[in-house]
């Protein structure tokens, strides 16, 4: 098979692939042409590639435009499994956006922001003037309920499978518990419910590569987010080579092998 990708960082090692940069996409028309299947293009490329150029690419578009941003990601859960997302309103900045969110949380609550990652841009708020300095700052409104807990968990799902699974544990008593804030990871006691929930969202949604981050409150789990682009600190520890699982992957459903 031949690839092009645009994230060569991610597509280290797999074999019969070039490399195109993004800002490239309509000047290297010939080696996108000749591509089964073009990896890791951003979220604009999308629709010239799939609708313009008729172009396989991977993640699947459902996976790159469903994960664009939080609004995206809580819409599309909201769709196929809205019990298992915390309470979540997205409103536009205005006085009258931020009186309602005063009305129907308690603090505290967490505020975020719609386009970060790695524990960037979550905020937990406690009281009003912490909100309104927030509501300053982000013309979109995300509030979710704060669930108390100790760790996160991380399942990744790759092709048509989980491929790796693991805990965020927040070791320091902080609000994060991202790997990137310090969290620390652990493969033990995988609820095996967590994974189903994952491979059962993902095929719903039609999503093929993401790390889904999900909590366990309440006596249930929720999903906070996923990511389609996620770190790979797990993998590594794991001895799991990413890059194979995908270009298996891309085999069988490309090529039928």
């Amino acid at each position: 098979m031949n690839f092009v990708t645009f994230n060569p960082f991610r597509t280290i090692g797999i074999p019969g692939i070039k490399y195109v940069k993004p800002e490239h996409l309509f000047d290297e028309r010939e080696k996108i042409n000749e591509a089964d299947v073009c990896l890791f293009p951003e979220n604009w490329q999308v629709n010239a590639l799939v609708y313009g150029m008729k172009k396989n690419i991977f993640p699947s578009i459902q996976s790159i435009q469903l994960g664009f941003n939080k609004i995206e990601v809580t819409r599309a859960l909201w769709s196929v499994c809205p019990e298992h997302v915390p309470f979540t309103q997205i409103l536009g900045r205005s006085e009258e956006s931020i009186q309602k969110v005063l009305r129907d949380f308690t603090f505290p609550f967490v505020a975020k922001e719609i386009r970060n990652s790695m524990g960037k841009g979550v905020f937990l708020i406690h009281n009003e003037v912490e909100f309104r300095d927030y509501a300053e700052n982000n013309p979109t409104l995300y509030v979710q309920e704060y669930l108390e807990i100790d760790r996160d968990l991380r399942v990744c799902f790759v092709g048509d499978e989980v491929i790796a699974s693991y805990w965020r544990i927040n070791e320091n008593n902080s609000f994060h518990n991202n790997v990137a804030q310090g969290g620390k990871i652990s493969f033990e006691d995988i609820p095996e419910e967590a994974v189903e929930l994952v491979s059962k969202t993902a095929r719903s949604l039609g999503i093929d590569h993401a790390g889904f981050d999900l909590v366990f409150a309440n006596g249930k789990m929720y999903f906070l987010e996923f990511n389609t682009l996620f770190g790979n600190q797990g993998f590594h520890q794991l001895g799991i080579s990413i890059e194979q699982k995908i270009h298996t992957y891309l085999q069988s459903k490309f090529m039928g092998s």
